[in-house]
């Protein structure tokens, strides 16, 4: 009896062994690592970096080609500035004055030239211009239109000028240059070869370290 007692206990417990139910193994959990965590939240966090020269160099461009004279004022009212919006309008005046000097002088001689014309090439005795021969009035003529034709083109320099001049004021006013290096010291200068000798001179060297 104890026998068949014995061998029901081995056969239960082999039934029982093979009947274990294995456990699978943990999936890795899917959270971000702690590293990229921080990296991203560091880029958030990190400030975009703004070129401040160069924003109010294209304010103080548009307001000049708006206004001239008005970038430079953008820039900060200094003694510098106003001399230089002094220049602008100064140029301007002298050469609208020119133009319309020319222009005058241009209308005159091309009627005189047409009066003549029409009288047979004769001047008229009251005219101002009736000493003036044809040609000297032709050439007078055509060196009113240049000079007319030359003061468009400098109005229109001038313009320009007064636009980057205070783009480029505005660069520099936000521009550090930050610790600059002079270092001077003596070397020795090689002057060429003569005689088949390489003389050499003292002189200065300068170094520059930005």
């Amino acid at each position: 009896m104890s026998k068949l007692i014995l061998i029901f206990l081995l056969f239960a417990a082999c039934i029982a062994d093979a009947q274990v139910i294995p456990v699978p193994a943990t999936v890795p959990s899917q959270r971000p690592k702690l590293d990229t965590l921080q990296s991203a939240r560091t880029d958030t966090l990190k400030p975009k970096y703004i070129n401040m020269g160069k924003i109010q160099g294209r304010r103080a461009a548009l307001s000049s080609a708006i206004f001239p004279g008005l970038g430079q004022i953008r820039n900060g009212i200094t003694f510098y500035r106003l001399l230089k919006i002094g220049g602008i309008y100064t140029g301007a005046t002298l050469l609208t004055l020119s133009y319309i000097d020319n222009s005058k002088k241009y209308k005159d001689f091309l009627k005189e030239l047409e009066d003549r014309a029409k009288n047979g090439g004769k001047p008229d005795p009251n005219s101002l211009y009736a000493a003036y021969p044809d040609p000297g009035l032709i050439a007078a003529k055509d060196n009113a239109r240049r000079n007319k034709e030359v003061v468009i083109f400098s109005m229109a320099g001038l313009y320009l000028l007064n636009i980057i001049e205070a783009y480029i004021d505005a660069r520099l006013k936000y521009f550090d240059v930050g610790e600059v290096t002079f270092k001077v010291g003596p070397s020795l200068l090689n002057t060429g070869t003569m005689y088949g000798f390489s003389p050499v001179s003292a002189g200065l060297k300068i170094t520059i370290a930005l």
